[in-house]
Protein backbone atom coordinates (compact mmCIF):
# COMPACT_ATOMS: atom_id res chain seq x y z
CA UNK A 1 0.00 0.00 0.00
CA UNK A 2 2.89 2.39 0.62
CA UNK A 3 4.50 4.06 -2.39
CA UNK A 4 8.23 4.33 -1.70
CA UNK A 5 10.03 4.99 -4.93
CA UNK A 6 13.58 5.52 -6.20
CA UNK A 7 14.83 8.93 -7.33
CA UNK A 8 17.86 10.52 -8.97
CA UNK A 9 19.57 12.20 -6.03
CA UNK A 10 21.70 15.30 -6.18
CA UNK A 11 24.72 14.41 -4.03
CA UNK A 12 28.04 16.01 -3.05
CA UNK A 13 30.77 15.42 -5.61
CA UNK A 14 33.09 12.57 -4.57
CA UNK A 15 35.43 13.71 -1.85
CA UNK A 16 33.27 16.65 -0.75
CA UNK A 17 30.80 14.71 1.38
CA UNK A 18 32.48 15.46 4.70
CA UNK A 19 32.78 19.16 3.89
CA UNK A 20 29.21 19.62 2.65
CA UNK A 21 26.96 17.30 4.69
CA UNK A 22 25.67 19.02 7.83
CA UNK A 23 23.56 18.42 10.88
CA UNK A 24 19.90 19.46 10.52
CA UNK A 25 19.20 23.18 10.48
CA UNK A 26 17.14 23.10 13.68
CA UNK A 27 19.82 21.76 16.02
CA UNK A 28 21.55 25.17 15.95
CA UNK A 29 20.58 28.44 17.56
CA UNK A 30 20.89 31.54 15.37
CA UNK A 31 24.27 32.45 16.90
CA UNK A 32 25.57 28.87 16.68
CA UNK A 33 24.56 28.58 13.02
CA UNK A 34 26.28 31.85 12.07
CA UNK A 35 29.47 30.88 13.93
CA UNK A 36 29.55 27.41 12.37
CA UNK A 37 29.11 28.70 8.81
CA UNK A 38 31.77 31.37 9.37
CA UNK A 39 34.19 28.58 10.27
CA UNK A 40 32.87 26.09 7.67
CA UNK A 41 31.67 28.12 4.66
CA UNK A 42 31.40 24.99 2.51
CA UNK A 43 28.90 23.38 4.88
CA UNK A 44 25.36 22.80 3.67
CA UNK A 45 24.21 24.76 6.71
CA UNK A 46 25.00 27.86 4.61
CA UNK A 47 22.04 26.83 2.41
CA UNK A 48 19.81 25.36 5.12
CA UNK A 49 20.24 28.53 7.18
CA UNK A 50 20.96 31.05 4.44
CA UNK A 51 20.71 34.04 6.79
CA UNK A 52 24.13 33.01 8.14
CA UNK A 53 25.87 34.56 5.11
CA UNK A 54 23.67 37.68 4.96
CA UNK A 55 24.23 40.81 7.08
CA UNK A 56 23.85 40.35 10.83
CA UNK A 57 20.34 41.15 11.96
CA UNK A 58 18.65 39.94 8.76
CA UNK A 59 15.19 38.59 9.50
CA UNK A 60 15.65 34.82 9.20
CA UNK A 61 12.19 34.54 7.62
CA UNK A 62 12.64 37.35 5.09
CA UNK A 63 12.00 36.44 1.42
CA UNK A 64 15.59 37.32 0.48
CA UNK A 65 16.85 34.58 2.83
CA UNK A 66 15.05 31.88 0.83
CA UNK A 67 16.07 33.43 -2.49
CA UNK A 68 19.66 33.41 -1.28
CA UNK A 69 19.36 29.74 -0.32
CA UNK A 70 18.11 28.90 -3.82
CA UNK A 71 20.89 30.93 -5.46
CA UNK A 72 23.55 29.18 -3.37
CA UNK A 73 22.18 25.73 -4.16
CA UNK A 74 22.11 26.42 -7.90
CA UNK A 75 25.61 27.87 -7.75
CA UNK A 76 26.98 24.82 -5.95
CA UNK A 77 25.33 22.53 -8.51
CA UNK A 78 26.59 24.58 -11.48
CA UNK A 79 30.15 24.73 -10.15
CA UNK A 80 30.33 20.97 -9.67
CA UNK A 81 30.16 20.78 -5.91
CA UNK A 82 27.14 18.51 -6.43
CA UNK A 83 26.46 15.78 -8.97
CA UNK A 84 23.16 14.20 -9.95
CA UNK A 85 22.75 10.50 -10.61
CA UNK A 86 21.61 9.82 -14.18
CA UNK A 87 18.64 7.59 -13.30
CA UNK A 88 16.38 6.88 -10.33
CA UNK A 89 18.02 4.71 -7.64
CA UNK A 90 17.54 3.62 -4.10
CA UNK A 91 20.40 4.34 -1.72
CA UNK A 92 21.60 2.59 1.42
CA UNK A 93 22.67 4.97 4.18
CA UNK A 94 24.50 3.58 7.23
CA UNK A 95 25.44 5.62 10.29
CA UNK A 96 27.67 4.22 13.03
CA UNK A 97 28.16 5.70 16.49
CA UNK A 98 29.52 4.18 19.70
CA UNK A 99 29.60 0.67 18.29
CA UNK A 100 26.04 0.73 16.92
CA UNK A 101 25.00 1.06 13.27
CA UNK A 102 21.64 2.06 11.82
CA UNK A 103 21.13 1.25 8.14
CA UNK A 104 18.23 2.55 6.09
CA UNK A 105 16.93 2.98 2.56
CA UNK A 106 17.00 6.49 1.07
CA UNK A 107 13.99 6.98 -1.17
CA UNK A 108 11.00 9.20 -1.86
CA UNK A 109 7.72 8.69 -0.01
CA UNK A 110 4.29 9.73 -1.27
CA UNK A 111 2.53 12.81 0.08
CA UNK A 112 -0.74 10.91 -0.44
CA UNK A 113 0.45 8.21 1.98
CA UNK A 114 1.00 10.98 4.54
CA UNK A 115 -2.40 12.52 3.87
CA UNK A 116 -4.12 9.11 4.03
CA UNK A 117 -2.32 8.16 7.28
CA UNK A 118 -0.31 5.29 5.81
CA UNK A 119 2.66 7.37 6.99
CA UNK A 120 1.75 8.02 10.61
CA UNK A 121 2.82 10.81 12.93
CA UNK A 122 3.08 10.91 16.71
CA UNK A 123 3.68 14.66 17.20
CA UNK A 124 1.85 17.87 16.45
CA UNK A 125 3.57 20.53 14.36
CA UNK A 126 3.73 24.30 14.76
CA UNK A 127 2.58 26.52 11.90
CA UNK A 128 5.52 28.94 12.20
CA UNK A 129 8.11 26.16 11.99
CA UNK A 130 6.26 24.61 9.06
CA UNK A 131 6.15 27.90 7.16
CA UNK A 132 9.92 28.33 7.36
CA UNK A 133 10.59 25.00 5.64
CA UNK A 134 7.69 25.49 3.20
CA UNK A 135 9.37 28.70 2.05
CA UNK A 136 12.77 27.00 1.88
CA UNK A 137 11.59 23.98 -0.14
CA UNK A 138 9.46 26.13 -2.43
CA UNK A 139 12.25 28.60 -3.17
CA UNK A 140 14.94 25.95 -3.66
CA UNK A 141 12.65 23.64 -5.64
CA UNK A 142 14.26 20.89 -3.61
CA UNK A 143 14.00 18.92 -0.38
CA UNK A 144 17.40 18.97 1.29
CA UNK A 145 16.85 17.31 4.67
CA UNK A 146 15.45 13.75 4.73
CA UNK A 147 12.53 12.69 6.88
CA UNK A 148 13.47 9.98 9.40
CA UNK A 149 10.95 7.16 8.87
CA UNK A 150 10.64 3.77 10.54
CA UNK A 151 8.97 0.62 9.30
CA UNK A 152 8.52 -3.02 10.23
CA UNK A 153 11.43 -5.30 9.48
CA UNK A 154 11.20 -6.88 6.01
CA UNK A 155 13.21 -9.91 4.89
CA UNK A 156 13.26 -8.94 1.20
CA UNK A 157 14.62 -5.46 1.88
CA UNK A 158 17.12 -6.86 4.40
CA UNK A 159 18.45 -9.28 1.79
CA UNK A 160 18.99 -6.55 -0.82
CA UNK A 161 20.68 -4.32 1.77
CA UNK A 162 23.02 -7.13 2.88
CA UNK A 163 23.99 -7.85 -0.73
CA UNK A 164 24.55 -4.18 -1.47
CA UNK A 165 26.63 -3.43 1.61
CA UNK A 166 28.94 -6.37 0.90
CA UNK A 167 30.59 -4.11 -1.71
CA UNK A 168 32.51 -0.88 -1.14
CA UNK A 169 30.43 2.24 -0.43
CA UNK A 170 30.49 5.23 -2.77
CA UNK A 171 31.43 7.39 0.20
CA UNK A 172 32.69 6.78 3.72
CA UNK A 173 33.35 9.74 6.00
CA UNK A 174 33.15 10.96 9.58
CA UNK A 175 30.81 13.79 10.60
CA UNK A 176 30.11 15.80 13.74
CA UNK A 177 30.44 13.79 16.96
CA UNK A 178 32.47 11.02 15.33
CA UNK A 179 29.57 9.52 13.37
CA UNK A 180 30.69 7.31 10.50
CA UNK A 181 28.52 7.77 7.39
CA UNK A 182 28.51 5.35 4.45
CA UNK A 183 26.43 5.34 1.27
CA UNK A 184 25.78 2.67 -1.37
CA UNK A 185 23.71 2.91 -4.55
CA UNK A 186 21.06 0.36 -5.55
CA UNK A 187 20.52 0.82 -9.28
CA UNK A 188 19.81 -2.68 -10.59
CA UNK A 189 16.30 -2.99 -12.02
CA UNK A 190 15.60 -6.29 -10.25
CA UNK A 191 16.72 -5.09 -6.82
CA UNK A 192 14.83 -1.81 -7.21
CA UNK A 193 11.68 -3.68 -8.16
CA UNK A 194 12.01 -6.00 -5.15
CA UNK A 195 12.41 -3.07 -2.76
CA UNK A 196 9.50 -1.15 -4.25
CA UNK A 197 7.24 -4.19 -4.07
CA UNK A 198 8.26 -4.93 -0.48
CA UNK A 199 7.35 -1.41 0.61
CA UNK A 200 4.07 -1.59 -1.29
CA UNK A 201 3.02 -4.41 1.04
CA UNK A 202 3.30 -2.20 4.13
CA UNK A 203 0.15 -0.56 5.44
CA UNK A 204 1.93 1.51 8.12
CA UNK A 205 5.13 3.56 8.11
CA UNK A 206 6.01 5.84 10.99
CA UNK A 207 7.65 9.25 11.29
CA UNK A 208 10.43 8.86 13.83
CA UNK A 209 11.86 12.38 13.51
CA UNK A 210 11.28 15.35 11.21
CA UNK A 211 7.56 16.00 11.62
CA UNK A 212 7.92 19.66 10.61
CA UNK A 213 10.05 18.90 7.54
CA UNK A 214 7.55 16.24 6.51
CA UNK A 215 4.49 18.45 6.94
CA UNK A 216 6.26 21.23 5.02
CA UNK A 217 7.20 18.98 2.10
CA UNK A 218 3.63 17.73 1.91
CA UNK A 219 2.26 21.27 1.95
CA UNK A 220 4.56 22.34 -0.89
CA UNK A 221 3.32 19.33 -2.86
CA UNK A 222 -0.27 20.38 -2.25
CA UNK A 223 0.50 23.95 -3.33
CA UNK A 224 2.09 22.70 -6.55
CA UNK A 225 -0.99 20.59 -7.22
CA UNK A 226 -3.19 23.65 -6.79
CA UNK A 227 -0.96 25.55 -9.21
CA UNK A 228 -1.06 22.67 -11.70
CA UNK A 229 -4.61 21.27 -11.75
CA UNK A 230 -3.70 18.89 -14.56
CA UNK A 231 -1.06 17.10 -12.46
CA UNK A 232 -0.70 13.34 -12.95
CA UNK A 233 0.63 12.36 -9.53
CA UNK A 234 3.97 11.33 -10.98
CA UNK A 235 5.58 14.77 -10.65
CA UNK A 236 8.44 14.90 -8.17
CA UNK A 237 6.60 17.34 -5.92
CA UNK A 238 4.20 14.52 -5.07
CA UNK A 239 6.99 12.78 -3.16
CA UNK A 240 9.33 13.72 -0.32
CA UNK A 241 12.89 12.78 0.61
CA UNK A 242 13.08 10.09 3.31
CA UNK A 243 15.32 7.53 4.93
CA UNK A 244 13.43 4.42 6.04
CA UNK A 245 14.88 2.28 8.82
CA UNK A 246 13.59 -1.10 10.01
CA UNK A 247 12.45 -1.04 13.63
CA UNK A 248 15.31 -3.21 14.89
CA UNK A 249 17.94 -0.80 13.52
CA UNK A 250 16.88 2.12 15.69
CA UNK A 251 17.54 3.12 19.26
CA UNK A 252 15.64 5.90 21.03
CA UNK A 253 17.65 7.79 23.62
CA UNK A 254 16.30 9.33 26.79
CA UNK A 255 14.78 12.81 26.44
CA UNK A 256 15.18 14.43 29.84
CA UNK A 257 13.61 17.32 31.74
CA UNK A 258 15.02 20.17 33.82
CA UNK A 259 12.68 22.39 35.85
CA UNK A 260 13.84 25.83 36.92
CA UNK A 261 12.23 25.92 40.36
CA UNK A 262 10.16 23.88 42.81
CA UNK A 263 7.10 26.16 42.67
CA UNK A 264 7.72 27.62 46.12
CA UNK A 265 8.44 24.30 47.85
CA UNK A 266 11.57 23.30 49.70
CA UNK A 267 13.47 20.27 48.33
CA UNK A 268 12.15 18.16 51.23
CA UNK A 269 8.56 19.26 50.66
CA UNK A 270 8.84 18.52 46.95
CA UNK A 271 10.35 15.10 47.67
CA UNK A 272 7.36 14.32 49.90
CA UNK A 273 5.02 15.14 47.01
CA UNK A 274 7.01 12.91 44.65
CA UNK A 275 6.80 10.04 47.15
CA UNK A 276 2.99 10.07 46.77
CA UNK A 277 3.41 9.08 43.11
CA UNK A 278 6.67 7.12 43.14
CA UNK A 279 8.60 4.83 45.40
CA UNK A 280 11.80 6.76 46.14
CA UNK A 281 15.23 5.34 46.93
CA UNK A 282 15.52 6.79 50.44
CA UNK A 283 19.27 7.40 50.51
CA UNK A 284 19.85 9.38 47.32
CA UNK A 285 23.03 8.98 45.34
CA UNK A 286 25.37 11.91 46.06
CA UNK A 287 28.34 10.11 44.49
CA UNK A 288 26.61 8.23 41.69
CA UNK A 289 23.80 8.47 39.19
CA UNK A 290 20.99 5.91 39.19
CA UNK A 291 20.31 4.81 35.64
CA UNK A 292 16.67 3.93 34.95
CA UNK A 293 16.80 0.28 33.97
CA UNK A 294 13.25 -0.27 32.79
CA UNK A 295 9.96 1.42 31.98
CA UNK A 296 8.50 2.96 35.11
CA UNK A 297 11.85 4.12 36.54
CA UNK A 298 13.03 7.75 36.57
CA UNK A 299 16.25 9.27 37.87
CA UNK A 300 15.70 12.53 39.77
CA UNK A 301 18.40 15.09 40.62
CA UNK A 302 17.37 17.31 43.52
CA UNK A 303 19.40 19.54 45.84
CA UNK A 304 22.72 17.95 44.89
CA UNK A 305 21.61 14.29 45.10
CA UNK A 306 20.24 11.71 42.71
CA UNK A 307 17.24 9.53 43.55
CA UNK A 308 15.76 6.57 41.74
CA UNK A 309 11.98 6.85 41.37
CA UNK A 310 9.69 3.91 40.61
CA UNK A 311 6.20 4.85 39.49
CA UNK A 312 3.67 3.25 41.84
CA UNK A 313 1.47 0.60 40.17
CA UNK A 314 -1.76 2.56 40.60
CA UNK A 315 -0.37 5.35 38.44
CA UNK A 316 0.60 3.12 35.52
CA UNK A 317 -1.87 2.74 32.67
CA UNK A 318 -2.38 0.43 29.67
CA UNK A 319 -3.38 3.47 27.62
CA UNK A 320 -0.70 4.05 24.92
CA UNK A 321 -0.29 7.74 25.84
CA UNK A 322 -1.19 7.92 29.54
CA UNK A 323 1.04 4.91 30.16
CA UNK A 324 4.20 6.61 28.91
CA UNK A 325 6.67 7.54 31.64
CA UNK A 326 6.85 11.10 30.29
CA UNK A 327 3.05 11.31 30.59
CA UNK A 328 3.02 10.11 34.20
CA UNK A 329 5.76 12.58 35.10
CA UNK A 330 3.88 15.43 33.45
CA UNK A 331 0.36 14.51 34.56
CA UNK A 332 1.18 13.56 38.16
CA UNK A 333 4.18 15.71 39.13
CA UNK A 334 5.19 18.49 36.75
CA UNK A 335 1.63 19.71 36.22
CA UNK A 336 -0.14 19.41 39.58
CA UNK A 337 2.90 19.81 41.87
CA UNK A 338 5.13 22.23 39.94
CA UNK A 339 2.45 24.11 38.05
CA UNK A 340 3.85 23.36 34.59
CA UNK A 341 0.57 23.09 32.73
CA UNK A 342 1.77 23.18 29.12
CA UNK A 343 5.34 21.94 28.70
CA UNK A 344 5.36 23.16 25.07
CA UNK A 345 5.11 26.79 26.13
CA UNK A 346 6.16 27.01 29.79
CA UNK A 347 9.51 28.77 30.15
CA UNK A 348 10.17 27.00 33.46
CA UNK A 349 11.01 23.68 31.82
CA UNK A 350 13.81 22.64 29.46
CA UNK A 351 14.28 19.43 27.50
CA UNK A 352 17.73 17.89 27.23
CA UNK A 353 18.57 15.07 24.82
CA UNK A 354 20.32 12.08 26.33
CA UNK A 355 23.33 12.65 24.09
CA UNK A 356 24.19 15.66 26.31
CA UNK A 357 24.92 13.44 29.33
CA UNK A 358 24.13 13.55 33.03
CA UNK A 359 26.52 16.38 33.88
CA UNK A 360 24.47 18.72 31.69
CA UNK A 361 21.36 17.89 33.73
CA UNK A 362 23.17 18.57 37.00
CA UNK A 363 24.65 21.83 35.73
CA UNK A 364 21.31 23.19 34.58
CA UNK A 365 19.37 22.11 37.66
CA UNK A 366 22.03 23.60 39.96
CA UNK A 367 22.10 26.87 38.04
CA UNK A 368 18.35 27.33 38.51
CA UNK A 369 17.91 25.76 41.92
CA UNK A 370 15.39 23.34 40.42
CA UNK A 371 15.40 19.65 39.61
CA UNK A 372 16.25 17.30 36.73
CA UNK A 373 14.58 14.09 35.60
CA UNK A 374 16.42 11.40 33.69
CA UNK A 375 13.94 9.28 31.76
CA UNK A 376 14.00 5.68 30.61
CA UNK A 377 13.90 5.88 26.79
CA UNK A 378 10.57 5.53 25.03
CA UNK A 379 10.47 2.25 23.11
CA UNK A 380 9.92 1.97 19.36
CA UNK A 381 6.92 -0.26 20.14
CA UNK A 382 5.41 2.53 22.24
CA UNK A 383 5.85 4.98 19.36
CA UNK A 384 4.10 2.50 17.03
CA UNK A 385 1.25 1.97 19.52
CA UNK A 386 0.59 5.69 19.90
CA UNK A 387 0.69 6.33 16.14
CA UNK A 388 -1.48 3.28 15.36
CA UNK A 389 -4.08 4.57 17.84
CA UNK A 390 -4.11 7.92 16.01
CA UNK A 391 -2.85 9.61 19.17
CA UNK A 392 -0.01 12.03 19.91
CA UNK A 393 2.87 11.73 22.35
CA UNK A 394 3.67 14.47 24.85
CA UNK A 395 6.27 16.97 23.59
CA UNK A 396 9.86 15.79 23.54
CA UNK A 397 9.17 12.10 24.13
CA UNK A 398 11.80 10.68 21.77
CA UNK A 399 15.40 11.54 20.94
CA UNK A 400 17.02 9.77 18.00
CA UNK A 401 20.78 9.69 17.55
CA UNK A 402 22.69 9.96 15.28
CA UNK A 403 20.90 12.67 13.33
CA UNK A 404 20.42 12.31 9.58
CA UNK A 405 22.66 14.71 7.69
CA UNK A 406 21.31 17.39 5.37
CA UNK A 407 22.82 18.00 1.95
CA UNK A 408 24.00 14.41 1.55
CA UNK A 409 20.94 13.60 -0.59
CA UNK A 410 18.83 16.25 -2.32
CA UNK A 411 15.52 15.63 -4.05
CA UNK A 412 14.73 18.23 -6.74
CA UNK A 413 11.03 18.80 -7.20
Amino acid sequence: MAEIRPFAAVRPAPGLEAEIAALPYDVYSRAEARAFVAEHPGSFLAIDRAETTLPEGTDIYAPEVYTHASDLLLKWIETGRFIQDPAPCYYVYAQSLDGRTQTGIVACASIDDYLNNVIKKHENTRADKEQDRISHVDACNAQTGPIFLCCRKNAVIDAVVRKTTASDPVCDFASHGGVRNRVWIISGAEDCARIREAFSGMDSIYIADGHHRCASAVRVGQLRREQNPGYTGEEEYNFFLSVLFPEDELSIMDYNRVVHDLHGRSPQAFLEEVEKICEVDPDGHPSGVPVPASKGEIGMYLDGSWYLLRIRPQYRSPDPVAGLDVSVLQDRILGPVLGIGDPKTDSRIEFVGGIRGTKELEKRADSYGGAAFRMYPTAIAELFDVADAGRLMPPKSTWFEPKLLSGLFIHRI
